[in-house]
């Protein structure tokens, strides 16, 4: 009885001070009983946190007109306006998203220099002001209407999928500002499997990048460590060592988890996730990553077909076949599901990232929010970051700060409603089943040389 009392009063005050400029303006009382009633019913509720991450799309390219979010079809350019065009979401070129496109594009927060970025092979001027048409990416517009979509949601860096996903683990990256500029021949490996004249680029404290740069081996703490040494379980889902895809296995740069029996815990091939959540074998905190053709990146080294926009590229699919089969699994009414893509990918967005540090904050990238207690048919226009999904996670399962990015950072609070009645799963439709993605035999796309 006591319990059930004291989650009563946690909802309350959670309902009376949920979020943003009402909770700023309360007093300091209000605002840490709102933000332990947040906490107390948040760790009542979710027992699993499920972080996707896809690829290389912004607001503006990806959910062009998404009903509620803040989307242009005119953008800005150094010579004056441009109309955004559609391109298919599998078309075989790709925008240049390395930190130094990034300050041509951002221009000083102009956001007009989209039309100077490097594309491969070339394109015209303006192909970075692109958008996807909804069609493509259905199965993603489904779920955002259905949850929580973010529009605020900016990667902490001002670079590439390196230091991204790394952010997306451990809140830093260790000032790194570049992927690594050898991947090998037999291996696609980017972190301590790299070859040895493989290098990464630094940001300096003026904000310069350092080149050539540092070994890409680094060895920091995660939230896997932090989790581990709190009795919480983790798991990361990414493509094997000699997949193609496995240029993005974050804890590979990870010397200590790496090298040590933790690394049993990095689980290859990245599709075995879909059994393990329909038979209810997922940890608490549990991040997805990708194969190239699964993951929305551009691929130019893939020759045009008719229909690849449709046929060819099939991140939305396999993102709607992982979360269907967390829907129908024994966890569903415990668990929030965060989509959200690494970076940018060069492509066109209008809104200017607050600066916070040397590192960025960098452009905005799309986020879902995907759980029965995730707020319905609602746009979320709070500013967050990567350190937001850390934050959240911690908080979910009392762990201590990681005191990167997490400590600045909101915690999705707007994104929930603890008050609402439980919403039981309705699968996500998509043409494809799951065992398209598992098929053993399924041919992948090697990966390009910028990511």
């Amino acid at each position: 009885m006591r319990t059930r009392r004291l989650l009563a009063l946690a909802l309350m005050l959670a309902c009376l001070f949920p979020t943003g400029p009402a909770l700023a303006q309360a007093p300091e009382s209000a605002r840490q009983a709102a933000d332990a009633a947040f906490v107390n019913v948040l760790r009542d509720r979710i027992k699993h946190v499920v972080i996707i991450i896809q690829e290389n799309r912004s607001v503006d390219n990806l959910f062009n007109g998404f009903p509620g979010a803040d989307t242009v079809r005119i953008g800005e350019r150094r010579l004056g306006p441009v109309n955004l065009e559609p391109v298919d979401l599998g078309y075989p070129a790709d925008v240049d998203h390395q930190h130094r496109a990034w300050l041509t594009e951002y221009d000083n927060g102009r956001m007009d220099g989209f039309a100077d970025a490097m594309t491969t092979p070339k394109q015209p001027d303006e192909f970075a002001y692109a958008y996807v048409p909804e069609r493509q990416v259905e199965p993603y517009w489904i779920m955002g209407k259905r949850y929580t979509f973010a529009d605020r949601m900016f990667q902490s860096n001002t670079g590439p999928s390196f230091p991204a996903h790394l952010y997306l683990i451990a809140g830093q990256a260790g000032y790194t500002a570049s992927n690594p500029n050898q991947l090998g021949t037999t291996r696609f490996a980017w972190g301590c499997d790299s070859p040895p004249d493989a290098r990464v680029s630094l940001i300096g404290v003026d904000g310069n990048e350092i080149t050539p740069g540092i070994y890409p081996c680094l060895d920091f703490e995660t939230l896997a460590d932090v989790a581990m040494a709190n009795g919480v379980t983790w798991r990361y889902y990414a493509p094997g060592l000699n997949q193609l895809g496995n240029i993005w296995s974050a804890f590979d740069a990870i010397k200590h988890i790496r090298f040590s029996p933790r690394w049993q815990n990095v689980v290859s091939p990245e599709t075995r996730v879909i059994n393990d959540a329909t038979t209810g074998d997922i940890p608490s905190i549990t991040w997805v990553a990708p194969t190239m053709q699964n993951s929305d990146h551009p691929f130019p080294n893939r020759t045009m077909k008719k229909d690849v926009g449709v046929k060819g590229a099939f991140g939305p699919e396999w993102v709607a076949s992982v979360v269907n089969a967390i829907g129908r699994g024994p966890f569903w009414s415990s668990t929030a599901i965060i989509i959200v893509w690494d970076d940018w990918g060069g492509w066109y967005d209008h809104v200017v990232p607050p600066r916070l540090d040397r590192m960025g904050l960098g452009p905005r990238v799309p986020m879902i929010v995907i759980s029965p207690w995730a707020k319905q048919h609602y746009v979320s226009h709070m500013q967050h970051e990567f350190g937001s999904i850390l934050k959240f996670t911690e908080e979910a399962f009392n762990l201590p700060s990681l005191h990167t990015t997490d400590e600045r950072s909101d915690d999705l609070r707007d994104c929930f409603d603890f008050t609402q009645a439980f919403q039981p799963f309705a699968p996500i439709p998509t043409f494809r089943r799951a065992a398209f993605f598992t098929d053993p035999s399924r041919e992948d796309i090697p990966p390009d040389d910028d990511y």
